[in-house]
Order: structure tokens, then sequence, then C-alpha cells
């Protein structure tokens, strides 16, 4: 059977989602062998300005690499999840930095509510990778593209010498998706 799932990372200028999308494209084409395509928009301004980065996933071609019926939704603003929370799937998910966005729109789509930035700060030591703590979520609540996969796109893609700490932000999304996982069951 068939798959494609169309990912929507978004927030704003700054948060590393274009990084993020570019890990897991990268994952999914060199170490999966999938079909991936990943693309980008900014505001008017890079840093503070709105954000996204768009990841498509098939075992098919992809003829059109823009997302349009979301699998997964990002907001790590509450701009952003008003934005584009009408582009998700009824089947789809929904997940939000649970600091920065306190109107969550009902829907039929799933949602997760996490302390993404917070977690990043406080557990890792380092905003910053809150980018990579969103990656760790994503990963294990779509199970497209393996965490090995993701670990290894990881290691080749974060800026030389972060590479410790970008892998244990990504343990910490994995465990934070986890734990979420767990207590929906």
């Amino acid at each position: 059977m068939s798959f494609r799932y169309e990912i929507r990372l978004s927030g704003e200028g700054g948060q590393g989602l274009v990084l993020a999308g570019k890990i897991l494209a990268e994952a999914a084409a060199i170490y999966e062998g999938m079909n991936a395509t990943q693309s980008q928009s900014y505001g008017p301004e890079a840093r503070g300005g709105a954000s996204r980065s768009e990841v498509i996933l098939s075992d098919q071609d992809i003829d059109f690499p823009k997302a349009l019926k979301l699998d997964l939704l990002l907001a790590l603003t509450q701009e952003a999840c008003d934005r584009y929370v009408k582009d998700l799937k009824p089947t789809g998910v929904l997940l939000v930095d649970s600091d920065a966005v306190k109107g969550i729109p009902a829907g039929p789509f799933k949602v997760h509510s996490m302390p993404l930035i917070r977690s990043a700060r406080e557990k890792v030591g380092r905003e910053v990778v809150a980018n990579i703590v969103a990656l760790g979520v994503i990963t294990r609540l779509l199970e497209a593209v393996s965490e090995d996969a993701v670990r290894e796109a990881i290691i080749t893609r974060v800026p030389k010498g972060t590479e410790e700490i970008n892998l244990k932000a990504f343990e910490l999304g994995i465990s934070m998706a986890e734990e979420a996982v767990g207590k929906a069951e």
C-alpha cells in the first residue's frame, strides 16, 4: 500500500524549523530510501517573522512539492496554529507548544500539546534546540521515518560541535511523545 505524509513545521523565524525540515527530509530520502521534498517560506523579516517548513514523504513520485492536506502540523506560535490548522486532515495530528498556543481549535484531528520550548530550555539547557525536541516528538508520533535515520541526519546536518546537545534534545522529544501516547491509550 502506498503512502504519502505531508508535514508542516510552523512558528517564527529563528526557531530552526527549516533545519528540522531538512533533517526529516534527509533522514527519509538518504537513510530510508523514500521520496522526500522539503520547502520553506519566511515572513517579511527572518528572525521573529512567520516561518514554515514543509516536508512531504512518499513511496511514490512527488509531483507537487507543497503540502496541502497535512498529516501533521507543528505550531510553535498561536499565529501559526490559527493560520494553518485549516490545512490539517481530519485524521491528522496537531502538535503545539503548550506555552505559546493557548487557543487550540476544536476539530476531528488529534491534538498533542507539550511544553516543547520550555523543555528544551529546562531539560537540555538550550532553548534553541526546541526544534529538535519537536522533531523527536514528530518522529515518534508519525513513525514514518525511523529514529535511527533521524539520528544519522541530525549528526550530519547540525553545526559541528552541537551533535551531542541536539541528540539529547531528540531523545527528550521521543520520551515526551512516548509519555503523551501512553496517557492517550
